[in-house]
């Protein structure tokens, strides 16, 4: 089960990457590089950010083990349900009065005149914060029930809409390309929202929560769901202040070095993604409901089985990825502009990211122990201390080794992460995951992985 749920999300997540590595190659080309590309990326950077913080990582965190544990889960969801809604409705109507203000906010560069022509896009595109709320919502329902593909699979609708945008602009001028770019946000997102719905009615949830719609009691659930909720929040957010931070300091160092971070960042997101964060959410209900029903050792076998998956997938990809750093670059991105020069610089970066690939990984995993136990509070509390590592070591790092050090700063802050999440884990009970069989496994998988990316190094040689 857990098994089929990691590949279905991984494949939903490759084939959205996919989407967006076109609608990226299509933005390029029909929008291009201009005033109104600088425009529509930051009336989407709004909702995206608010997104990745609020909407979904932190709330399917504390919904899905509070609503494991619910004695009513209709009557639950439905209050958290209308009680969000209400409270992201007013967050968007503030944003609608107040625009031009938060637009300046996130672009302080951009002048008066500027800001009127982005301050209409930031208005569409922050209503897409309310249709993929209930997406996340619907999301974890349908996790609880075992069903991932729904999920997996409906991320590449905003691809597909956003496409079917460009290509419907194509003849026309770049400000109104940037305007359909937008609509076809919301047109994504309203399929995002109609695909879980049609789920929700298929699996008989939706009856269920629609009938508690109109009663709004309180469920007793409810309060401590709203405190792990917020503490989810302050450590979700610490890796996008790691970001905000990388692209801060290098904004200090020699043309080139944000897009060298930017760039190799995008590679080391793929494994990440497509491994550690597809199984986190297939295995996290299974967790979730094993500690309320069986109890902690058959959550703990979830766990040991979810640790050795991830720990061969990442290691081999670790391992290829830092042997390979050159060609995988060299493949994906020099062309044009981008020439040797920058290829050298961004392979030594995804270098550096990669040392933090597996710590990243397993930290993510054995943090599904503290959000399935209702320990959101040092969850945030052991992303909080990493976050003020990363920022030290970045100070220490960016002198010596410039980007290739801010990099390397938020590897060994994840190797922090990863020790303190184990630690709260239980050290014994980690150690007694180590089994000798499965280390033996795992060497045999790193010299596979080695005598195969000497085979592509030979049959690139010829092309370098």
């Amino acid at each position: 089960m857990v098994i089929r749920s990691f590949f279905t999300n991984s494949i939903g997540i490759l084939v959205s990457r996919i989407l967006g590595f076109i609608r990226d190659i299509l933005t390029a080309s029909i929008l291009g590089a201009n005033l109104y590309s600088d425009i529509f990326f930051v009336a989407f950077k709004l909702p995206n950010l608010f997104r990745r913080i609020f909407a979904e990582g932190a709330f399917t965190q504390a919904f899905l083990p509070a609503f494991t544990r619910a004695t009513k889960k209709g009557l639950f969801a439905a209050s958290v349900f209308l009680r969000f809604s209400f409270f992201i409705l007013m967050l968007t109507l503030l944003v609608m009065v107040f625009t031009p203000w938060l637009t300046k906010l996130i672009a302080f560069g951009f002048d008066e005149a500027t800001i009127a022509l982005a301050a209409p896009l930031v208005r569409i595109n922050f209503w897409y914060l309310l249709l993929i709320y209930g997406v996340t919502l619907a999301a974890s329902m349908l996790h609880y029930r075992g069903h991932f593909a729904t999920t997996a699979f409906s991320t590449a609708l905003l691809n597909l809409a956003m496409i079917g945008a460009l290509l419907l602009s194509n003849t026309q001028d770049p400000h109104q390309v940037a305007w359909n770019l937008s609509f076809g946000v919301l047109v994504g997102g309203v399929l995002q929202a109609l695909t879980h719905l049609i789920a929700l009615k298929k699996f008989r949830l939706l009856k269920v929560f629609l009938g508690r719609i109109g009663r709004p009691k309180k469920s007793a659930t409810e309060p401590s769901f709203y405190r792990n909720f917020f503490h989810a929040v302050l450590g979700g957010s610490t890796a996008q202040l790691s970001a905000f931070l990388d692209t801060w300091l290098a904004s200090f160092l020699a043309f080139g070095s944000i897009s060298y971070l930017y760039y190799a960042n995008r590679v080391f997101q793929l494994p990440l993604a497509l491994f550690a964060i597809a199984l986190s959410v297939a295995i996290f209900p299974n967790i979730t409901k094993a500690l309320k029903r069986e109890g902690e050792e058959k959550a703990r076998r979830f766990l040991e089985k979810g640790f050795w998956i991830l720990c061969y997938l990442l290691c081999a990809a670790t391992l290829g990825g830092t042997l390979l750093s050159h060609e995988i670059t060299w493949l994906l991105f020099e062309r044009g502009s981008f020439g040797a020069k920058e290829t050298l610089n961004t392979a030594l970066v995804l270098q550096m990211y990669l040392v933090g690939l597996l710590p990243f990984g397993l930290a993510r995993l054995f943090s599904l122990w503290l959000y399935a136990n209702q320990m959101q509070a040092r969850a945030a509390k052991i992303s909080a201390f990493s976050l003020m590592v990363n920022i030290v070591l970045s100070l220490a790092l960016i002198g010596p080794l410039e980007a290739a050090g801010l990099a390397l700063a938020s590897s060994l802050s994840g190797v922090v992460l990863f020790a303190l999440t184990v630690h709260a884990y239980g050290t014994r009970a980690f150690l007694a995951i180590m089994r000798p069989q499965n280390i033996i496994g795992l060497i045999g998988v790193l010299l596979a992985t080695g005598a195969l990316v000497w085979i592509i190094k030979e049959i690139l040689r010829g092309y370098l």
